[in-house]
């Protein structure tokens, strides 16, 4: 896997992902940037959400689950002292389908945080990780 990050001006950043897709990157106004688009950090939060979220409907579809959504809402903490990792996250779903079983659901959303999301795994050696989800119809 490869990524390609290019400095674009004041605190803005192009990254090119080894797939060829791109995106911006800028700080905030008090840190030079000019709010062009998302923090490397919300970036990383954005990726295990991605990751969590492939995992939960792969598996759901793979238990034939009638799913029709699956959004991952997410919300973290960092420390107060540099470095500023994340110290705390918590990923609630919300997975919307037709007779989804509570008990396969929950075991999706168990095995993509204790298995198969790389990047939840990797993010807990720092943070604690919590997960919740609610079905919807």
């Amino acid at each position: 896997m490869k990524a390609r990050i290019k400095w674009v001006q004041d605190a803005t950043f192009m990254g090119e992902s080894g797939s060829g897709h791109a995106v911006v990157m800028d700080g905030p106004r008090d840190h030079g940037g000019r709010n062009l688009g998302v923090r490397p950090m919300e970036m990383l939060l954005l990726g295990m959400g991605g990751c969590t979220a492939f995992d939960v409907v792969s598996i759901l579809k793979k238990s034939r689950q009638d799913i029709s959504d699956c959004v991952a809402e997410i919300e973290a903490g960092r420390a107060e002292q540099e470095p500023k990792v994340f110290t705390r996250i918590h990923v609630h779903f919300i997975v919307t389908g037709r007779d989804l079983s509570e008990k396969r659901v929950a075991r999706a959303v168990e095995l993509s945080a204790r298995k198969y999301c790389s990047a939840s795994i990797m993010l807990g050696k720092t943070a604690a990780i919590t997960h919740d989800f609610e079905i919807r119809t």
